[in-house]
């Protein structure tokens, strides 16, 4: 009786773990050479952070980086509240979905698509959202990782 609880409950850990899709890695974000960093751990526990270019007066051009405050997988849904950097900080809500790339050595094997708020505060400390809808391909892996992944899809 023992063994048979025991190998259902191994069977049902590594039936899960098969299925779980890993939707680690970087992402596209707003503009050409800025990104998403996205790790999933553990029971849907996220960490991450958005790097992109500054845009006001003090930081033009400046490569700032805003970590995960706070980010959570559940499923497919992700949501993450980044840190205020220069007065800006995110938030996204959306759904980490299969793209059109055929393998994770082309852009797009994952695409991260929903809501994402910037929030804004200002000299006099009025806050200003605006909300868009976008959507993040994952940048494709590099040449290594690109030809294991072309011979594991010549098998099937």
């Amino acid at each position: 009786m023992i063994a048979l609880l025991f190998a259902s409950h191994a069977f049902g850990q590594s039936g899960s773990a098969a299925s779980q899709d890993d939707y680690s890695g970087m992402y596209t974000f707003l503009r050409e050479g800025e990104f998403v960093q996205i790790t999933v751990e553990d029971a849907g526990h996220v960490t991450g952070f958005v790097s992109r270019y500054g845009n006001s007066e003090s930081d033009q051009g400046a490569f700032l980086d805003h970590f995960f405050k706070q980010a959570k997988l559940d499923g497919h849904d992700l949501t993450f509240t980044t840190e205020t950097v220069h007065g800006t900080w995110f938030e996204f809500k959306g759904r980490l979905d299969r793209g059109p790339a055929k393998t994770r050595a082309q852009e797009g094997y994952y695409v991260l698509k929903g809501t994402l708020t910037a929030n804004l505060t200002d000299a006099a400390k009025k806050v200003s959202a605006k909300a868009r809808e976008v959507e993040f391909k994952l940048f494709p892996e590099d040449a290594g990782a690109k030809d294991a992944g072309s011979a594991a899809d010549k098998r099937d």
